[in-house]
């Protein structure tokens, strides 16, 4: 366990301090074809500082987020020291790289001061088949997390049903009323449910997935190429300066729901796309 939390350290290091590869190629691409000029420069900007974070090892953004881990861990190993570990490796990470501290006491309004507190980080472990254990880091900004939305479906004020039209008439919304704030081109995650919990939860697998995947279910992904030609005709682009790059990838998850309703959970991640994973 010692040598597992050596290794999440070094996990941290680089989520912090580097984009994935799918993402900065992403960016790189949108630059490259980006006509506006003022939005190019933006993502000439990002990815200037993207290079200058990973040659300095120094956090990519201040706002390091909320530590979210998914771990698929071989059948026999306890969860329970599983959990423990992850917990001390994020305490080492905050001292060592080092971590700004966002774990705050809802009560006292106190900082932990080592990015751990009552559900911090947040932890998901399941049962694997695999012989090896899969951890995966994603560190989720404030101002992206804070604009992710959820809709009960059917609503009558977008005149949305619990269809795909419906799915898309609610991303189109969301994407609206975040605007500019959440630092774009965003990473969207869609995910429909039975209950609000599973909604959340598989908006939030959705952002698991590299931008260069294919979403295997034909309907969806042509839905994923449709709405984010929309999304980028909305003209909001990086730091609101317009263009044609207000997302880099949209990804839809749907779960069966409920014959009178449906849950959908829209979630944001910034073009800061802090994602990596460890096999052990």
């Amino acid at each position: 366990m010692l040598q597992l939390q050596k290794g999440i350290i070094s996990l941290f290091r680089k989520v912090t301090t580097s984009l994935p590869p799918d993402v900065e190629a992403a960016i790189k691409d949108a630059a490259g074809i980006e006509a506006d000029q003022s939005a190019r420069s933006e993502l000439l900007t990002v990815l200037n500082n993207v290079q200058s974070a990973r040659s300095d090892k120094t956090p990519i953004c201040e706002d390091t987020g909320v530590p979210f881990f998914y771990v698929s861990a071989p059948k026999g190993m306890s969860h329970i020291e599983l959990r423990k570990t992850i917990m001390e490796a994020t305490r080492a990470a905050t001292e060592k790289i080092p971590l700004p501290s966002y774990s705050v006491d809802p009560l006292s309004g106190e900082n932990t001061q080592d990015n751990t507190g009552a559900g911090i980080p947040v932890i998901h472990i399941e049962e694997t088949g695999d012989a090896k254990l899969t951890i995966e880091l994603m560190l989720l900004g404030t101002s992206s997390e804070n604009l992710g939305r959820m809709y009960s479906l059917p609503d009558d004020s977008l005149g949305a049903g619990m269809d795909l039209e419906g799915i898309a008439l609610a991303v189109m919304d969301a994407v609206k009323r975040a605007g500019g704030s959440g630092c774009p081109p965003y990473i969207i995650g869609v995910g429909l449910g039975p209950t609000r919990d599973q909604a959340a939860w598989l908006s939030k697998q959705q952002l698991r997935r590299k931008l260069d995947d294919e979403n295997p279910v034909r309907e969806l992904r042509e839905l994923e190429n449709s709405l984010l030609v929309k999304i980028n005709e909305l003209g909001i682009g990086p730091k609101m300066k317009g263009g044609s790059t207000t997302a880099l990838g949209i990804k839809i998850g749907l779960n069966h729901r409920h014959p009178r309703a449906a849950y959908l959970d829209i979630s944001l991640l910034c073009w800061n796309t802090r994602r990596g994973k460890l096999i052990w």
